[in-house]
């Protein structure tokens, strides 16, 4: 009995260090987080403790946790999904509320159907981690056919992909042009490719990565198992994540966004960086009716159509606020959007004038006149021609919707 007890304890061990889930199966939702040998003093302790008490990782048999040994990318694969799931007193798991809820219906509804007797646990036949890897493909988190062994060691420009596609499914991506200056402050970054480039200035601006203290990223550095706890651990949890500072001497800025969120947006030259200002002061004028998210002013008719808007089922666009006022930094464009219900022109007069006298400066009359012109004969049912007119040094692009009564009048300054 002690021999067949002692094999039993060899394959045990062998198998935890083989599938990278050790123990999992024998370690239950305990009430604090183990005491590993290994992990005292050391600077993700507290991380590591937390993140095993929900289950996210566990030690090996021997009680040490190895915080230092690469992660593979099954192992990382199955921390991320698990990331984003609650863990109950009886130590089963469902879905993160918060989660769920900023997924796209598609992605929902995948979870739902195709995914609804998922129990967040490794496959008991076959191989471990397939559901795992499963689940974060079909959410668009990763593109399995791209990886060649999941049992290979994670680098940072691997884990810096995948963060990337989950931001894009879960939040939203930060300006590019901000990431792209914050990463090129590394040494090695020309060591990854563009494509890798562009996925590691989107962890550092949203705070979920991090640089070296020798000037690197460490791009081609393997991943241990501490930095992946304290990654997904900002990524999950807002609060974690590495505060980012701006510079306004570089027209940089911190917005607002829907959910109560913020973004970094770097404005192309001081014109619209003012334009932004004169947002600010001419959602105002509407009081409560109003929001401004991003570099977009929507205007609503009242506090009815307000509370319908942002109600709305995701997808739908049966219902929409009666004006926007936008900027788009990226292609350095103003906008203005009108749809031409009754009462519109005259509720929203005072905005548009505001915003559009700032922004044309001595050539804001004729803007004025044309703006009024199209919208009015729009607004009487006459059929009007999308056009494009120069205004100074602007050219200003007119999309008109007879049917729908809308105009979008958009502003760019001539090349």
């Amino acid at each position: 009995m002690k021999r067949f007890a002692l094999i039993t304890m060899v394959i045990t061990v062998f198998w935890a260090a083989l599938s990278g889930s050790p123990a999992n199966d024998h370690v239950t939702a305990a009430a604090s987080a183990p005491i590993f040998k290994d992990i005292k003093g050391h600077w993700a302790e507290k991380t590591i403790g937390d993140m095993v008490k929900q289950g996210i990782l566990d030690g090996y048999p021997d009680g040490t946790f190895r915080p230092q040994e690469p992660v593979k990318v099954d192992q990382f694969i199955k921390m991320l999904v698990l990331s984003y799931t609650d863990l109950h007193q009886n130590g089963s798991r469902s879905w993160n509320s918060q989660f769920l809820q900023s997924l796209t219906e598609e992605n929902q509804a995948i979870l739902k159907q195709d995914y609804r007797y998922f129990d967040f646990k490794p496959s008991s036949a076959g191989y471990w981690a397939k559901l795992y890897i499963d689940v974060a493909s079909d959410l668009h988190f990763l593109n399995k056919s791209r990886y060649n062994d999941f049992q290979a060691d994670m680098t940072r420009e691997n884990v810096a992909e995948i963060i990337y596609y989950t931001l894009q499914e879960t939040e939203f991506l930060e300006d590019g042009l901000f990431g792209q200056k914050m990463a090129q402050a590394y040494g090695d970054l020309m060591g990854a490719s563009e494509r890798e480039q562009k996925f590691i200035a989107e962890t550092l601006v949203k705070g979920i990565m991090q640089g070296y203290p020798n000037g690197f990223f460490g791009v081609g550095d393997k991943v241990t198992r501490a930095e992946s706890l304290v990654i997904l651990n900002r990524l999950t949890d807002k609060s974690k994540r590495l505060a980012i500072k701006v510079s306004p001497e570089k027209l940089e800025r911190i917005v607002p966004t829907v959910g109560g969120g913020k973004k970094i947006i770097v404005f192309p030259d001081k014109r619209m960086w003012d334009a932004y200002e004169s947002l600010l002061l001419a959602g105002q004028l509407r009081g409560s009716n109003h929001d401004l998210y991003e570099t977009t002013l929507r205007l609503f008719k009242d506090q009815a159509e307000k509370d319908s808007v942002l109600n709305r089922t995701s997808g739908s666009s049966s219902i929409n606020e009666e004006a926007a006022v936008w900027l788009d930094p990226q292609y350095n464009t103003y906008g203005i959007t009108v749809r031409l219900r009754d009462g519109t022109l005259a509720r929203n007069k005072e905005v548009v004038e505001q915003f559009t006298n700032q922004l044309f400066g001595y050539n804001a009359s004729a803007f004025k006149e044309l703006f009024n012109d199209i919208c009015k004969r729009v607004e009487a049912g006459a059929k009007v021609a999308s056009q494009q007119k120069l205004i100074g040094t602007d050219n200003v692009n007119i999309q008109v919707d007879t049917a729908a009564k809308t105009v979008i009048f958009s502003i760019a300054t001539k090349k």
